[in-house]
């Protein structure tokens, strides 16, 4: 079929309906929601089978779906209705949620009913939530969706039924009077809550230091103590503030946007608060935690056997030039260990994005901070590639972008849960891009499929990701069980025969691979190209980070996204 995505923003959800629907031999072109007329014309255009919504935070006008069909991705249950699904799933403590595709209609989420699937909620931030369970049950309920509409025969559920007013629950939009922390009475585990419920946007307002705050993730601290709402310590940019009875972790800040002032932007808590921040003892925590401990810390290493798992979660997947730097120092304790596997990954959600453009963005020099953060990526990618002792795997619980993804091809294999999506390029932040990619993606990839990804700058499933040798597993699991069934994969494979011969055959193939091009050949070339960007003023990437960092609203659709994809799948994943 011919399927126009509308969405207000290309986000993970967006991508990942795109790229699977793409992958079944779809058409598949995005519209992205910037006004009624832009959308009729769109649609007058492409005269699309069916018109499906993921992710919309307007209305679709009447004219059109009067007389088209548009699927809207609702990201609750069946009779919840109202704006801020997920705040609500997780301010109340539900245990269990769905996803339900509707008709678009007059009364705001009232349409007929094409598809509901259910999910469970588990204790993670809403935005972890909505790229993981959330998107899980999404795609399901748009694949269902889109197989009864193409069989014409299908005929949706209206809501107006006794069974669905009985559950119907119309919920307001959930504004910060709801979230707010009163330090003097709310206990750590309500704390976290409200945090988990605005980690991404819109925060969590508050007053810190006599200015006011949005406040960013949250975690649980067991040992610290303070006067509740006093700042006590400070942890890896995190920032840890007391509770009536604990503390959490708080890793990152917005300043609120003074009225006629520029957009804000995350960033690290104690980098945001500069001189302001008074001082604080910095706590500083072992990579490896004894079980129970709650505490926060993006870098954690555990062992079993003859395996090791080092583990990072960055937020948003971003990566500072110090992060990139104690990850490397992890690495390289990690590898001190007498390990035959080494497996590098988080749990769940985000592997990486690559450099972190807020930071960069935030910089006195924004060039020489690029150059820095880039140059502290090559150095970790370079540890990967040039490591012969044992066997690496990059673990993707979730998505993986540009330098991040060409993180993940540094290692021996590349296991990715079904449900993440890659995108291996840079073209659309105006980036040639480093991190080896010229050497690793070809290098799995093939010339001219490298280029392709490069330059058609759109995301990939997993599946197809295992169709083109991207990556080598496809784990088809829960986001919660990601990690036991990598942990059970990983002792396999260091108990296998063969791997202490790939172990042994690894140096003879990076000294092979060294004769015929250096590594340092591929870096220089890359940065090259990198440091002509980064030092250009008039380059693009300065406005499209900007942009970028600060959310700015697009004029109008890119073009690679109004010319789509439409690809004949060829074979299933692992």
């Amino acid at each position: 079929m011919d399927i126009l995505l509308v969405a207000s923003a290309f986000n993970s959800l967006t991508q990942r309906v795109f790229a699977e629907l793409g992958d079944r031999g779809h058409t598949v072109r995005v519209e992205l929601a910037l006004g009624d007329e832009a959308l009729r014309e769109a649609v007058r255009r492409t005269a699309p089978d069916l018109v499906v919504a993921p992710m919309l935070k307007t209305a679709i006008s009447a004219d059109i779906w009067s007389n088209h069909v548009c699927l809207i991705v609702h990201p609750g249950p069946l009779g919840d209705r109202g704006p801020s699904s997920l705040d609500w799933a997780v301010h109340t403590g539900a245990t269990d949620w769905g996803v339900t595709v509707l008709q678009a209609a007059r009364e705001m989420d009232g349409g007929d009913v094409w598809a509901t699937v259910p999910c469970p909620v588990p204790a993670v931030a809403k935005s972890d939530l909505y790229r993981n369970e959330i998107a899980d049950a999404a795609l399901e309920a748009v694949l269902l969706a889109v197989e009864r509409f193409a069989s014409g025969t299908y005929v949706p559920q209206p809501q107006d039924t006794p069974d669905t007013e009985a559950v119907a629950c119309v919920r307001p939009y959930f504004d910060q009077s709801l979230r707010r922390v009163d330090w003097t009475s709310d206990p750590t585990e309500t704390v976290v809550r409200k945090l988990r419920g605005a980690d991404s946007q819109p925060g969590v307002l508050d007053e810190l230091l006599e200015e006011e705050w949005y406040l960013h993730g949250g975690h649980a601290e067991d040992s610290l103590r303070g006067r509740p709402g006093e700042l006590i310590a400070t942890r890896y940019g995190a920032i840890c503030r007391a509770t009536v009875d604990g503390a959490v972790w708080i890793p990152e800040l917005r300043p609120r946007r003074k009225e006629g002032g520029p957009a804000t932007f995350k960033l690290p808590a104690v980098l945001a608060l500069g001189d302001r921040l008074p001082a604080l003892p910095e706590i500083d925590t072992p990579w490896e935690l004894p079980d129970g401990r709650r505490t926060w810390s993006d870098i954690r290493y555990r062992e079993a056997g003859a395996v090791g798992f080092l583990s990072f979660a960055f937020a948003g997947g971003a990566m500072s030039t110090e992060q990139c730097g104690r990850l490397l120092t992890a690495y390289q304790s990690a590898c001190s260990r007498p390990t035959s596997v080494l497996v590098l990954g988080g749990s769940r959600d985000f592997f990486s994005n690559g450099i972190h453009l807020n930071v960069i963005e935030a910089a006195d020099d924004p060039a020489r901070e690029s150059w820095e953060n880039i140059n502290a990526m090559d150095d970790l990618v370079e540890a990967l590639l040039t490591t012969t002792d044992r066997l690496l795997v990059s673990a993707l619980a979730g998505n993986a972008a540009a330098g991040g993804a060409m993180l993940a091809l540094a290692a021996d294999e590349v296991w990715c849960r079904s449900g993440a999506v890659l995108n291996p390029h840079y073209r659309l932040m105006g980036l040639y891009g480093s991190e080896y990619w010229t050497y690793t993606l070809p290098r799995r990839v093939g010339d001219e499929e490298a280029q392709r990804l490069t330059r058609r700058a759109l995301p990939v499933t997993a599946a197809r990701a295992h169709e083109i040798g991207l990556v080598d597993v496809v784990v088809d699991s829960t986001p919660q069980d990601f990690g036991a069934v990598v942990a059970d994969r990983a002792a396999r494979l260091a108990s296998a025969p063969a791997t202490r011969r790939r172990i042994g055959e690894k140096k003879a193939a990076r000294e092979r691979d060294e004769a015929v091009a250096p590594l340092s050949t591929y870096r220089e070339r890359e940065l090259a190209e990198m440091h002509s960007t980064f030092f250009d003023p008039g380059a693009p990437y300065h406005a499209l980070r900007a942009a970028f960092v600060r959310k700015t609203k697009p004029t109008s659709t890119p073009r690679h996204l109004k010319e789509g994809t439409s690809r004949v799948r060829t074979s299933g994943g692992a």
